[in-house]
């Protein structure tokens, strides 16, 4: 099990682990939604672009490919249906329903695996996302956790 946890009430920075062993740390900026990472000593970097719907993972230490590779695609998120491209598959997510925030991973109709919320006060999430190599997984959780962040601050803001 795949585990998101805040490490600070002030910061959205989290602390990833896998099975209770930790496996890497997150830092989203709100202000560019993105964020680095380090898994298995590899360098990862999450961008987004057009308007906050898609996000590219990108290996910043170079493999096979070089650095600054896209390892993986997010397209249309924050919609009810969206999709993760990564090794060379496509992943379609939907969100379980209009007044729950989590995140289904389904396949013809039927659900593979979901990334929930731990807690509406301390924030975090909790994932099992099979089939998706470790870095996908933790790029799909960090994708969600910016997706969850954008909207409460869109709620906090909206009686101005």
């Amino acid at each position: 099990m795949l585990r998101a946890e805040k490490t600070s009430p002030w910061r959205s920075a989290y602390a990833f682990t896998v099975d209770g062993t930790p496996v890497t740390t997150f830092s989203s900026h709100w202000w560019r939604s993105g964020g680095r990472m380090t898994v298995d000593g590899r360098e990862y970097r999450i961008g987004t672009r057009a308007f906050r719907s898609t996000y590219t993972l990108t290996d910043e230490t170079g493999g096979a490919a070089g650095p600054g590779a896209v390892v993986a695609t997010a397209e249309r998120v924050a919609r009810k249906r969206w999709t993760v491209t990564a090794d060379g598959r496509s992943y379609e997510f939907r969100r379980a329903s209009i007044w729950r925030s989590e995140q289904l991973l389904v396949e013809g109709g039927r659900t593979l695996g979901s990334v929930r919320r731990l807690s509406w006060w301390r924030g975090g999430a909790e994932a099992e996302l099979p089939g998706l190599s470790l870095p996908v997984q933790l790029f799909v959780v960090a994708v969600v956790l910016s997706l969850w962040e954008q909207q409460s601050a869109a709620a906090g803001s909206g009686g101005s």
